[in-house]
C-alpha cells in the first residue's frame, strides 16, 4: 500500500472521529445547559456558564461541519487542510469545556 494511501485513510479515520465526537459534544453541551437552567431556576441564582456552554456548542458544531466537509472533499491536500482546522476548533472546544467545568465548580462553591 502506498504511503499516501495509508495517510489518506488515517486522515479519513481522524475526520470520522472528529465528526462523531463533536456531534455528541453538541448534545452534551445542550444537556448541561438544560441542567444548569434548572438549577438556576430552582436556586434563583445567575451564572454565565450556560452562555459559555452555548458558545462551546457552536465551536463543536463548527468542528463537526468542517470534519464533514473534509470527509466529502475529493482532494487530499484540501481534505488535510480542512481536517486540521476542524481538529484545532475541536481542541479549542474541549479546552473551553474544561474551563467551563472549573468555572462552574467555583461559581457554585461560592453560592
Amino acid at each position: 500500500m502506498d504511503t499516501r494511501d495509508s495517510n489518506s485513510l488515517l486522515e479519513e479515520d481522524v475526520c470520522g472521529h472528529i465528526f462523531t465526537v463533536s456531534a455528541a459534544m453538541v448534545g452534551v453541551c445542550m444537556t448541561v445547559i438544560g441542567i444548569l437552567r434548572l438549577v438556576i431556576t430552582i436556586q434563583k441564582i445567575n451564572t454565565l456558564a450556560d452562555d459559555f456552554l452555548a458558545v462551546d456548542a457552536l465551536l463543536f458544531l463548527t468542528s463537526c461541519i468542517l470534519s464533514y466537509l473534509a470527509l466529502r472533499s475529493r482532494g487530499y491536500t484540501r481534505m488535510h487542510r480542512i481536517e486540521r482546522i476542524a481538529d484545532g476548533i475541536f481542541i479549542l472546544g474541549l479546552l473551553g469545556m474544561g474551563a467551563i467545568c472549573v468555572f462552574t465548580v467555583y461559581e457554585f462553591a461560592v453560592v
